[in-house]
């Protein structure tokens, strides 16, 4: 893997042979202070966020190391429900490569995982709820269907409520989880709550994987919904590249 951007002398001597978790840790690590909302996604060279519905297909094994390190790096994975059921979500599980890193920044094992819904349409039987190292959360509004709540409540889940009607409101979503001690957030979409963290100005930075593929086809782009009235400019953090693919990271200016 070959650092592009930012070039030193010292990312300049690495660039050859695999980064270490550890190297890619130090290249991703989280700000030191505050909240931080950072999403990481894949898009194929003609702007499609999946393929038949799943992102793997255009995904690639370094693109799951750099996907394994920022959830190693994370204290909560911020996903929409629609995508916990294509993707067919787990628990995140503890690893040792980041155990040392976790324990010394004051985190637990494992990053949690937080569903945000409004409907709560979700099978509470799925190991997501009933197999957690750290119990997961689900991110919805005070006027969310009561028996869902019970529902996720029965299960072990924690609700949070992040919104005065039935869905959450993005930088609530944020707020209530900084205000939980989960500050290094990380979203992994779906494309409809990146775009609704994008429209409501909560989104801190971007892990954007630009694969060297094309899909044609309809499919949905990283981001979705309401368009902004003007373009947010973000500025290039770094660009590493392996296999033709792109590991971008851009923050917000």
């Amino acid at each position: 893997m070959r650092s592009l951007f930012p070039v030193t002398d010292q990312t300049a001597a690495a660039t050859d042979g695999e980064w270490s978790l550890g190297d890619l840790a130090d290249r991703y690590a989280y700000p030191r202070e505050g909240a931080w909302l950072r999403a990481n996604m894949v898009s194929s060279l003609d702007g499609a966020a999946q393929h038949e519905g799943r992102s793997q297909p255009i995904s690639s094994d370094t693109d799951m190391r750099i996907f394994g390190t920022l959830r190693g790096l994370a204290d909560v994975v911020v996903v929409g429900a629609e995508t916990v059921r294509l993707e067919g979500y787990r628990p995140a599980r503890a690893r040792d490569a980041f155990a040392a890193r976790r324990a010394a920044a004051g985190q637990g094992p494992a990053p949690a995982i937080a569903v945000v819904t409004a409907s709560l349409d979700l099978d509470f039987t799925l190991p997501l709820f009933t197999e957690p190292l750290v119990p997961t959360l689900v991110v919805t509004g005070a006027a969310a269907p009561r028996e869902r709540v019970r529902a996720a409540e029965k299960a072990g889940a924690l609700v949070v409520v992040a919104g005065d009607g039935a869905g959450a409101e993005p930088a609530r979503v944020r707020a209530e989880l900084a205000g939980r001690g989960l500050a290094r957030q990380l979203t992994e979409g779906g494309p409809r709550l990146l775009g609704q963290f994008v429209a409501a100005g909560a989104l801190d930075e971007l892990c954007l994987t630009v694969s060297p593929t094309l899909t044609a086809g309809d499919a949905q782009r990283i981001a979705g919904g309401p368009s902004l009235a003007v373009p947010e400019r973000f500025a290039l953090a770094s660009v590493l590249e392996e296999d033709g693919f792109l590991f971008t990271r851009y923050r917000r200016i």
